[in-house]
């Protein structure tokens, strides 16, 4: 019944939504269900949100009403945390036919077997005891995320990601590793480990250094990335066992949120400045060019032009690469809606372009330290406007006109230039394609 229909994925927010867009999508190939690019009309529409911010949020609307508009008659499911967190919202949306909490999200075959109903349906938004589900991307891009931990024990005062996802929960190391060698088997070189706090990974009595030792030792990848990890949790090991690893990447993305310990303190984040700072040195000082990103929320109540200032000269005064920066969105729920002296949208909006042109200025000056240098490249699959693009161990984002030969491989190069739309020119030193 459901065998040739067409399928088509959408997914908005982090690596984990997209792990687990991924293996929604295997399953379905499972039922017969054909996967169709988004732009094209198709029978099935499964959109992975997110709820980080309000624009999240918009754009999940924005989404549906397109897709409507392209395919009229197709069933709309919508899942992850803004399912999660606002399910009755979401099934009022004209075109919704399903919305598919944290529970059921990868019971979404089944749902789709059983669905009789006229109206729309919601499953699966009870938040209390989430299973773990498993989750890895494959064949999506050049690289693949690996889930292992979901949910989070943190009380961040502006965070809805654990009324969203629950409690932190890991996957054991077995089947990570499993998930790995599947990963491999499919010719995929680079893994980005992922999780909503991965860092605080706790499975009997393994912690994430022991998970990032066992993969080492997986046939096959010869890169990982660690994502996004608490500076509170990177402990000296974990240091010093990227420092020795030939398989991890010298590239860290550290949330900071704020320079200003006051403002961080009404964050309830679990660290100061001092050490955070103390953290980026270490590493810095510790794995020669090592790359350092920063996440920085910009607008929090009570961040006033002088608490702003002090936080962009804490970064100013780090060896950090580059910077992702989010402007302070009011979440329902949250401890930061009690917090008095919000700040203006429109200086939110200010300061957000100013950390931006921080960001750009950053990355420019450590890409040019990269210049005259040799690098590792794993030049990623897809022609863009006639060129290919690839990142070094250390994240720097390559550029070489487009040789298909090349796609999907590693090569060693020679960085020559640095070019504008922050990306390095290079020379390739191997005649040999390493596959």
């Amino acid at each position: 019944m459901l065998n040739g229909k067409k399928v088509a994925y959408y997914t908005l927010g982090c690596k984990l939504n997209f792990s687990e867009t991924s293996t929604i999508s295997r399953q379905l190939d499972n039922i017969g269900f054909v996967k169709t690019n988004f732009d094209n009309k198709a029978d099935l529409y499964v959109i992975n949100t997110c709820s980080v911010t309000e624009n999240a949020n918009k754009e999940c609307r924005r989404i549906i009403r397109k897709v409507k508009k392209t395919a009229p008659e197709s069933m709309v499911v919508i899942t992850g945390c803004y399912a999660q967190l606002k399910p009755e919202s979401i099934s009022a949306i004209d075109g919704v036919d399903m919305v598919v909490g944290a529970n059921d999200k990868f019971k979404i075959p089944d749902l789709l077997k059983n669905y009789k109903s006229k109206s729309t349906e919601i499953h699966g938004c009870s938040i209390n005891n989430l299973d773990y589900h498993s989750s890895f991307s494959l064949n999506d891009r050049t690289r693949s995320f690996l889930k292992i931990q979901d949910g989070c024990d943190y009380t961040c005062s502006y965070c809805t990601i654990p009324f969203a996802r629950g409690k932190s929960r890991c996957d054991s190391i077995e089947n990570i590793i499993s998930n790995a060698s599947k990963i491999a088997k499919n010719g995929i070189k680079e893994i980005v480990i992922t999780g909503v706090n991965i860092g605080d990974y706790r499975y009997e009595d393994k912690k994430f250094i022991d998970v990032i030792k066992a993969l080492e030792k997986v046939k096959g990848i010869t890169r990982y990335r660690i994502s996004s990890i608490e500076p509170n949790l990177i402990t000296d090991e974990i240091i010093e066992f990227v420092k020795k690893s030939s398989k991890f990447m010298p590239h860290f993305h550290i949330p900071l949120q704020s320079g200003s310990d006051v403002i961080l303190a009404k964050m309830r984040r679990r660290y100061n400045s001092e050490l955070y700072r103390n953290k980026i040195l270490k590493i810095y000082n510790e794995i020669p060019n090592v790359s350092i990103g920063v996440d920085v929320i910009v607008g929090f109540p009570n961040e006033s032009d002088i608490e702003f200032k002090k936080s962009m000269n804490f970064i100013k005064d780090l060896p950090v690469s580059y910077l992702h920066v989010f402007s302070y969105s009011e979440r329902e729920n949250t401890k930061a809606l009690l917090l008095k002296n919000p700040v203006d949208k429109h200086k939110r909006s200010e300061r957000s372009k100013i950390l931006r042109m921080l960001s750009s200025k950053l990355q420019r000056n450590f890409y040019l330290k990269s210049l005259g240098t040799t690098k590792n490249v794993l030049f990623e699959q897809e022609d863009k406007n006639g060129f290919l693009f690839g990142f070094t161990e250390n994240y720097i984002k390559i550029k070489v006109p487009f040789n298909k030969s090349l796609s999907k491989t590693q090569q060693e190069v020679f960085i020559t230039d640095y070019n504008d739309d922050l990306t390095m020119n290079v020379k390739l030193l191997e005649t040999c394609i390493q596959q």
